[in-house]
C-alpha cells in the first residue's frame, strides 16, 4: 500500500498546490499558461532560460529562494579528472511519464470530484457526502472545506479512508502556514501556495503514515 499524489484547490476550482510520491508515471509538464505559478515545481512549465535545473529527487525544494538541497553535482575529487562528465539522465529517462498534460490532469481530477458530489447529492439528499471511491488501480479520497477548499488524495486501493488525515492536513500546517501567514496570497488568480514549511509539513505527515510505503 502506498499513496501516490494530494491536490488542493480553492472555491475558484482552480488547483493551487500538487505533491506527489509514488506515482508509477510522472505526471507531464502543464502547457504554458495552464497552472499557477508555485503550484508545484515538478510539473510546472519549463523555462529554456532557468540556469538550475529541476532535480525530481528534491521533493522539497523551495521557491523562496532558500536552498535545503546539497547540489549533487560537485565532481568526486577521487573520480578521473581528465574523463567527460556524463550528463545526468533526464526526468523523461528516469521515470515514464503520462499521456496528459498536468493542467489537464487536474482539471479531470476536479471534474470527476464535482461530478460524484453532485450525483451523490441528487440521489442520497443533501446531507450524504462524497468521501472517497476506488477502483482496480486506485482510490481517491476527498475532504472538502466549508471555505470551499478541497483535498484530494490518491492512494493504492487497498488503503483505507484517509479523510481524517486530510482533515488534519487542514486544521493543521494548511492553517498555520497558509490561512495564518500573511504573506501567502489566498486569491489563486495570482499564484499557487508558494509556502516551504506547508509543503515540508505536508510531506513529513505523509511519509510518517503507516500505509506510506
Amino acid at each position: 500500500m502506498t499513496i501516490y499524489s494530494l491536490y488542493i484547490y480553492d472555491r475558484h476550482c482552480t488547483c493551487v498546490y500538487y505533491h506527489d510520491w509514488q506515482r508509477t508515471k510522472q505526471a507531464r509538464p502543464a502547457t504554458e499558461g495552464g497552472i499557477l505559478p508555485a503550484v508545484s515545481q515538478s510539473v510546472s512549465p519549463h523555462k529554456h532560460d532557468s540556469v538550475t535545473p529541476y532535480n525530481p529527487r528534491n521533493t522539497l525544494s523551495s521557491l523562496s529562494g532558500v536552498v535545503i538541497a546539497v547540489n549533487e553535482d560537485h565532481p568526486n575529487p577521487q573520480s578521473n579528472s581528465r574523463g567527460p562528465t556524463p550528463n545526468p539522465p533526464s526526468q523523461s529517462q528516469q521515470q515514464p511519464q503520462s499521456g496528459l498534460p498536468f493542467d489537464e490532469e487536474a482539471k479531470l481530477v476536479y471534474g470527476v470530484v464535482i461530478s460524484l458530489r453532485n450525483m451523490i447529492r441528487k440521489l442520497s439528499g443533501k446531507d450524504e457526502q462524497f468521501v472517497n471511491y476506488y477502483t482496480s488501480t486506485y482510490k481517491l479520497h476527498l475532504y472538502e472545506t466549508m471555505s470551499g477548499y478541497k483535498f484530494v488524495m490518491l492512494s493504492d486501493p487497498n488503503v483505507d479512508s484517509l479523510r481524517f488525515v486530510l482533515r488534519q492536513m487542514y486544521s493543521g500546517p494548511f492553517l498555520e502556514y497558509v490561512v495564518r501567514n500573511p504573506l501567502v496570497p489566498m486569491d489563486s488568480k495570482q499564484r499557487g501556495i508558494d509556502n516551504e514549511y506547508f509543503r515540508t509539513s505536508v510531506d513529513r505527515m505523509v511519509r510518517g503514515l503507516s500505509v506510506f510505503l
